[in-house]
């Protein structure tokens, strides 16, 4: 077993170092590094177009098909972000290609051929890790709904569980009464009905009465037709199923195909298990790493910023001010910036306060003028109503 492993890990191992080169094959051809003249011809754009998106194609059911079976955890997390990469690529293209044509619907023939590729590998398959891995989310999710739903319906069952209206002898009586005559009339409606097929097939027999060469051909006529219809409606059934139109009929899997199936789910249940030794081992060297080296990488980080202020007061001639949380605060010391550098940094806030506060005294000095301005405008307006006063007194006088 152990070697049969290891031989499927070397396999799909090789299967990633494919799709990998032949990854990064596409991307050399999709953006060359020597600045090619922009292509006016729409038929053309569009087998560019339809090349790249059937190699993407191609590469995605390759990763899709790694990242499935692959049990190591860390290489699991690479490949997944390619497949990612992949998928949104594919999306892309398949944009570029329907605003291309207005239509969603392409014909790849030739480049099928040139391909070796079968109408199938046109089909964009579901990554199956979208339904596996929301899988333990999807079961809780079924037992909350079951327990709603059984919640409410003992909830419903009380309910109807109440107290029930008793009957009386005399509606009792009568309903049964209405049963019993119905069942009667039925059986009396059936039995004249029966008669009355037998008195129409017995003049029906006495009128016309067939010989034996009339009734093999009746015989072979309606047998005839059975099998012709039997027939065409089984080529018509296997042409369908040639052509795609319908699926194949459900057969019994083979010994080879139960093996399969059972070697993939042992493996996903081996990536569960690595999984989450995985996910342990991160906490432990986490808490290990905090524990052990902890102190000492705090002691460090401490003398680097002592020294990054020291370094800055000697250049600068004064400390400077600790990084907001905006600027990242002490993550951006580490930046590896020079005394040079911090010094046109500072430079360049001295002139921004400068001009600030530039506008700021313009602005006040405006402000200050508007108000001398209102207040000669309403001296003004003062005196004038002061003058036409007096001159409406005189002449009262």
């Amino acid at each position: 077993l152990s070697q049969r492993a290891g031989a499927l890990n070397s396999s799909y191992g090789q299967m990633w170092d494919a799709a990998q080169g032949a990854l990064e094959d596409l991307l050399e051809d999709e953006y060359p590094t020597m600045q090619l003249h922009p292509q006016k011809d729409r038929l053309q754009v569009f087998q560019t177009l339809a090349t790249f998106y059937l190699r993407y194609l191609k590469i995605f059911r390759a990763l899709e098909e790694v990242y499935d079976q692959i049990v190591h955890p860390q290489k699991r997390r690479v490949v997944h972000q390619v497949l990612e990469g992949v998928m949104g690529r594919l999306v892309e293209l398949k944009n570029e290609m329907v605003e291309l044509e207005y239509s969603e619907f392409h014909y790849f023939d030739d480049i099928l051929q040139d391909f070796k590729m079968t109408p199938e590998d046109l089909e964009v398959p579901i990554p199956r890790y979208f339904v596996r891995e929301k899988m333990r989310a999807l079961k809780e999710r079924e037992k909350m709904l079951a327990h709603i739903l059984a919640k409410g319906g003992r909830q419903d069952t009380k309910t109807v569980s109440g107290p029930v209206q008793s009957m009386s002898v005399e509606r009792a009586v009568w309903l049964l009464q209405v049963s019993e005559r119905a069942r009667q009339g039925r059986l009396r409606a059936h039995f004249m009905k029966t008669i009355r097929q037998e008195e129409q097939r017995r003049l029906q027999g006495n009128s016309s009465m067939l010989d034996a060469n009339q009734a093999a051909t009746c015989i072979q006529k309606v047998w005839r037709g059975y099998r012709d219809r039997r027939r065409v409606n089984k080529e018509c059934l296997e042409e369908m199923i040639f052509l795609g139109m319908i699926p194949a009929q459900q057969t019994t899997p083979s010994p080879a195909q139960l093996h399969a199936q059972q070697v993939e789910s042992r493996r996903h249940c081996v990536q569960e298990e690595h999984e989450a030794e995985y996910e342990r081992a991160l906490v432990n060297i986490k808490e290990s790493v905090r524990s052990v080296d902890g102190p000492d990488i705090k002691e460090s980080l401490q003398e680097q910023i002592r020294q990054w202020f020291l370094e800055c007061r000697d250049a600068t001639g004064k400390f400077p001010d600790f990084p907001s949380p905006e600027d990242g605060g002490s993550a951006s010391i580490f930046a590896q910036k020079t005394p040079e550098q911090v010094a046109a940094e500072f430079a360049a806030k001295e002139e921004e306060r400068e001009k600030k506060k530039k506008s700021k005294g313009e602005k006040d000095k405006k402000g200050n003028d508007r108000k001398e301005k209102k207040k000669e405008k309403k001296g003004k307006m003062k005196g004038k109503k002061g003058k036409g006063d007096t001159e409406y007194l005189y002449l009262q006088n």
